[in-house]
């Protein structure tokens, strides 16, 4: 971090600097772990996410990483500053229909992303940011490619109970607008069944 840049977040995984409308996304040492080992983790996270990354940024919105040689090693991704809404913030201050509408295109990309096996792995609305009517999607630290059903339905699942928890009072039809938007994915019957029974071992579960 350079004394120019500006911290704008920290998790358990990366610090979000800012510097000229720049992010980077800078990986932190976890010093429990083995100094090779704990490299050699963030060094294959770091050129995971920026593959993710770049493949998203082709299908829907999301930043597109500015790829640097130097970066993998630093464990750091620059991309582009999203300057507009985080939707866990402002999403239940939309009136209803406005609510629906952006839950049907949070569907409709995240089937542009499945359809291409991406997963995103921590689908909240608190990694989706609002800029210009259009859902920015960020953070794929927890992303990987996969073609299962199963992992899909998974990532849906996650959505789902992250629109239960943070938007509760219209959840339910909130989610009915991103299955509809959903359905624009070639295997939604699948997925969508295989979700229906993700969820059932759930509730087994307690």
């Amino acid at each position: 971090m350079t004394p120019q840049q500006k911290l704008i977040a920290q998790g358990a995984e990366a610090k979000i600097l800012l510097l000229d409308n720049l992010v980077t996304k800078d990986r932190i040492p976890k010093t429990y772990r083995l100094k090779e080992l704990d490299e050699q983790i963030r060094r294959r996270r770091t050129k995971s996410e920026t593959k993710l990354l770049d493949k998203a940024s082709k299908l829907i919105n999301s930043p597109s990483p500015i790829i640097n040689s130097s970066q993998e090693n630093k464990f750091q991704i620059q991309m582009p500053f999203i300057k507009g809404q985080k939707l866990s913030e402002y999403l239940d201050s939309f009136p209803l229909a406005k609510q629906k509408q952006l839950c049907k295109q949070m569907g409709e990309s995240i089937a542009k992303l499945h359809s291409q096996d991406i997963i995103h792995g921590d689908l909240t609305t608190s990694n989706m940011i609002l800029k210009e009517k259009e859902i920015h999607f960020i953070d794929f630290g927890l992303g990987f490619i996969s073609h299962k059903y199963e992992d899909k339905a998974v990532d849906l699942h996650l959505l789902k109970q992250a629109l239960e928890a943070k938007h509760f009072k219209h959840w339910e039809a909130l989610v009915k607008e991103v299955i509809k938007g959903y359905k624009k994915n070639p295997d939604a019957k699948i997925i969508l069944e295989r979700l229906t029974a993700v969820e059932k071992r759930g509730r087994y579960k307690h």
